[in-house]
């Protein structure tokens, strides 16, 4: 065997090694969201993130390993203190709808990106795709509304479902099911840190100044591209595309005008 071939054998195990780890490494991040439910402060005695960077470091060195610890990463967000100066290049907003704008893919085991709300902004219900949801408010306010799961597990498909503007589908189908159940209300303010999983319920994230922008930071582990979004009246579940405004600053092409 040539040593280009033995190479092109060693390259493949290895690939196939890092796929099989992550694949651990995803399920069980995936099983722990059926215990964890968050942590309300920082840890004591841990690592502080001072600035963005170090967050996005301290992150990567905590998701090498395949056993992660998701109280550390929720206190990694806790941790840091906005400051504008930093996260700004990645803030990118749109008049009609608020927008998600990648910061960090995270070597495929998560995201953490800045969501952008203009005045009275929000997203439509939704859950997380069995992943982990930490929201960690930069600027402004964001009220949260979390709501019980449908009793009906019926799951449609509509290209036209759109998460960033509340749309539940294109065609207007007849669907009998049970309003969703709200389960509480809260109102994140600058620096706190909220965080949900499809074991905690499903939730709904708005601006609710008529006057002020609200910037967020949100962490999704594992990333996902597709989730569910819900009618609040009817409890019907759509599949949902989710896609990013920006990628570590600069604007995706399909949303140039």
């Amino acid at each position: 065997m040539t040593s280009l071939a033995v190479m092109e054998l060693n390259n493949n195990n290895t690939t196939n090694v890092d796929e099989s780890r992550n694949q651990g490494s995803e399920k069980y991040l995936r099983e722990l969201t059926k215990t964890f439910t968050g942590i309300d402060k920082p840890l004591k005695n841990a690592r502080q993130c001072e600035t963005l960077t170090d967050l996005s470091g301290e992150l990567r060195k905590t998701f090498d390993s395949d056993h992660v610890n998701i109280e550390y990463v929720n206190h990694l967000m806790l941790s840091y203190q906005s400051n504008p100066a930093e996260w700004r290049k990645f803030a990118k907003f749109d008049r009609y709808r608020y927008t998600r704008n990648l910061v960090d893919a995270g070597n495929g085991k998560y995201n953490l990106m800045i969501l952008c709300w203009n005045e009275g902004h929000a997203s439509a219900i939704h859950d997380h795709a069995d992943s982990h949801c930490f929201m960690k408010m930069l600027k402004g306010q964001l009220m949260e509304t979390r709501y019980a799961w449908p009793k009906d597990a019926t799951v449609t498909e509509d290209k036209q479902a759109d998460i960033g503007n509340g749309q539940t589908g294109g065609e207007e189908i007849e669907y009998n099911g049970d309003e969703l159940e709200e389960l509480s209300r809260s109102t994140l303010e600058t620096n706190g840190v909220c965080y949900i999983n499809d074991t905690l319920g499903l939730h709904r994230v708005e601006n609710p100044s008529h006057t002020d922008v609200a910037v967020s930071l949100h962490l999704y582990c594992p990333p996902f591209d597709v989730c569910s979004i819900f009618n609040k009246k009817d409890g019907k579940r759509t599949k949902c595309k989710v896609t990013f405004w920006s990628k570590f600053g600069k604007r995706e092409p399909t949303n140039l005008n």
